[in-house]
């Protein structure tokens, strides 16, 4: 499947989005909340400088007493910068020389965009992923007694989809002063969270996924193309531990239960399958944060799966990132 066959099911999710949250678009608009929780500061812009590192892996499960092929991208380590006001948000970053040495891990080109929005009483996740060129690391214990690393460099995934959940106390915790700093959370508070997610995607290789060397372990050998989608609800719970004002130890964990729609192709057939599977959506920041200066560590990410018609075990593909912050925040001129 092309490229641009995804770009209809995505604009159906951009489309949800606005109907279904269109308070996110109204930057301008302060909500009130309890000051002695969380402080904002809505005529403030915060300033940071980053690094990132992405993960985007892929695993194919094997049966009982065999090894798991945990396929990786030679992702880079970026250097960013970016800002934000209020709701809006710009970041830009670049995986410098100095900062990726070849290791031979291959090369793998496309691309990424996790984006993170929290307006009031909401926690929106977009993600697509438009990545080619995979790898198996010889230091993995995949059965294929490996001297160098295995490159695929044909190996395709692309992945689109969302997830919206409700931040019923929204008015004592904030996600955004631990995961993007303009917030300043002041005394500890958590949040259940519950709502949904839908993800669509396509796994595919110029030949079978699982390597000729070790087939013979895999009922999906001679799968040459994975094809899902999944939706469901879920529900979870964020807490964000403060200690003396500024420094702080924040974690949310979402748990769903997807219907999945998978379908394997090999050479002559394919074979679908409907299941109900696990998701969840994951975030953790730790750090310092004050009125004028942020340094956090964070982390974000997806479980996702995809069924197998051939398996008992499915095909697993989570996605997020880690990052390093040095955020500034910076007063703006009223009149």
């Amino acid at each position: 499947m092309k490229k641009q066959n995804i770009l209809a099911p995505l604009s159906i999710t951009l489309w949800f989005l606005l109907i279904f949250n269109p308070c996110s678009l109204k930057a301008q608009k302060v909500i009130p909340h309890d000051t002695s929780y969380y402080v904002t500061y809505p005529n403030t812009v915060t300033a940071r400088i980053y690094l990132i590192q992405k993960f985007v892996p892929f695993t194919i499960s094997a049966p009982s007493n065999n090894k798991d092929l945990n396929y990786k991208t030679n992702s880079k380590l970026d250097l960013g910068i970016g800002a934000t006001y209020r709701n809006l948000t710009l970041n830009l970053s670049y995986g410098f020389k100095f900062l990726n040495k070849d290791k031979g891990q291959g090369t793998t080109n496309g691309l990424d965009f996790q984006f993170h929005l929290y307006p009031h009483k909401w926690a929106i996740d977009l993600l697509g992923t438009f990545i080619k060129g995979y790898y198996l690391d010889p230091k993995d214990n995949n059965g294929l007694n490996l001297v160098n690393y295995y490159l695929r460099p044909d190996f395709k995934r692309d992945v689109i989809g969302f997830s919206v959940f409700r931040v019923p106390n929204a008015n004592r915790f904030s996600y955004r002063a631990a995961l993007i700093q303009n917030d300043w959370q002041t005394k500890s508070a958590g949040s259940l969270l519950f709502g949904g997610e839908a993800y669509y995607g396509i796994i595919n290789g110029d030949s079978a996924l699982v390597p000729s060397l070790v087939s013979y372990n895999f009922p999906q050998k001679d799968i040459t193309k994975i094809n899902f989608f999944s939706i469901g609800p879920g529900i979870g719970y964020a807490y964000t531990l403060v200690i003396d004002k500024s420094f702080f130890i924040s974690a949310s964990a979402i748990g769903s239960l997807d219907v999945n729609f998978s379908t394997e192709e090999r050479t002559n057939d394919k074979h679908s399958k409907v299941s109900l599977l696990p998701g969840g959506v994951y975030k953790g920041a730790i750090g310092y944060n004050s009125s004028t200066w942020s340094i956090s560590a964070n982390i974000t990410g997806n479980a996702l799966y995809a069924g197998s018609a051939f398996s008992s075990k499915e095909y697993f593909l989570p996605t997020g990132n880690l990052r390093l912050i040095l955020a500034k925040k910076i007063g703006l001129k009223t009149h």
